[in-house]
């Protein structure tokens, strides 16, 4: 069993210091979702008012259609994991799952049971009676989701759990926390500031910035389609070029720079001059030929193999540094060092963004 959350115009101040300001966002049963920003951005105090550790200062948060004004942790029907995961480590595995239901008065036979299910739903059978010092980092992490699912939550809120794992495990718990969640149901609400993760597990995603959700959308749509260049720059990399916008039509514009003419989507009521152009480095290309859309000449200044894609950095003769990710598939030929090229980028791949802006979904 699951339940959606409702935050309506959500405000959480510390003194004269707002943390969190006019958040609205709906999440559906069910769904994975994930608040993304930087540190301090108030993610994480919107998880902790969620879970009823803090109270906002204004608006309304429902779990399950229900307003949870005055309703302490332990009556509302979440489980929180923490960063740092909080095991217990004299007990073996299965009393750590089976903490919870003991509080709740339940008896040892029952709660040995439930927790041999769950360690059968996280993947860890016969894992019970090992000691927390025993498991990997891998497995502490399914020990803390299997002892939060055990008291049955209708949410489950996820702290920057994976955070303390190296980069190969982080992307294994990734696909093991999206499946957990599919086979429960529950809603889970996951708080992070790695996009990686935030783009590979999330229904949904909110993008947050300085208290203020910049934009809810499903992963591909904050990549591809960000709303203002908070969520462009933030949520991957780009090639930004500043200049003034002159002849929109149609949702597309053009831009005067000082290193050149360029074209791209335009969002509505971006006017006037020092606004910013984002191109990300996979849709920039290298040609011989002067005098396409978007294109510029520069000079080959470095060339780096990373693996499955081939960074390219390059200069125009105004000092405008670009960068180009070419695919390692062999189907484009890698410029070389000292060579002079022409980038270009399609309009279509580009787009023209305000600075920021506040979402309420």
């Amino acid at each position: 069993m699951s339940a959606g959350i409702d935050l309506e115009n959500v405000v959480c101040d510390f003194g004269t210091f707002r943390a969190v300001d006019n958040v609205n966002v709906s999440i559906q049963p069910g769904e994975f979702f994930s608040f993304l920003g930087p540190s301090g951005c108030g993610k994480t105090t919107i998880l902790r008012m969620i879970s009823g550790f803090i109270e906002p200062t204004q608006g309304v948060i429902r779990i399950g259609g229900r307003d949870m004004k005055g309703q302490r942790p332990n009556q509302r029907p979440t489980a929180l994991i923490f960063q740092n995961l909080a095991l217990f480590p004299l007990m073996p595995v299965w009393e750590n799952i089976g903490f919870g239901l003991e509080v709740r008065g339940i008896d040892k036979a029952k709660r040995r049971a439930r927790a041999e299910e769950l360690l059968d739903l996280v993947e860890l059978p016969g894992a019970g009676d090992k000691m927390v010092s025993q498991l990997s980092g891998g497995q502490k992490q399914r020990v803390a989701i299997a002892r939060a699912l055990a008291v049955e939550p209708q949410v489950m809120l996820l702290d920057e759990p994976l955070s303390a794992l190296d980069l190969k495990l982080r992307q294994a718990m990734r696909a093991e926390l999206r499946a957990i969640q599919k086979r429960t149901g529950v809603t889970f609400i996951f708080i992070t500031h790695d996009q990686g993760e935030a783009l590979a597990m999330s229904d949904r995603v909110g993008v947050m910035s300085q208290g203020r959700l910049q934009q809810v959308a499903g992963p591909r749509d904050i990549y591809n389609n960000p709303v203002n260049g908070f969520v462009a720059s933030f949520v991957g990399e780009n090639n930004i070029l500043t200049g003034t916008v002159a002849a929109p039509s149609a949702g597309y514009a053009t831009m005067d720079t000082p290193h050149g003419r360029f074209r791209a989507r335009i969002a509505n009521g971006v006017t006037g001059a020092g606004v910013k152009l984002y191109v990300r480095p996979e849709h920039m290309k290298f040609s011989d030929q002067p005098g396409l859309e978007n294109s510029v000449a520069v000079t080959i200044s470095d060339v780096a193999f990373e693996g499955n894609f081939i960074a390219v950095q390059s200069v125009s003769a105004s000092g405008m540094r670009f960068t180009a990710e070419l695919r390692n598939d062999g189907s484009v030929t890698i410029p070389e060092i000292g060579e002079t090229r022409h980038v270009s980028f399609d309009a279509a791949k580009a787009a023209i963004l305000p600075d920021s802006m506040t979402a309420g979904v």
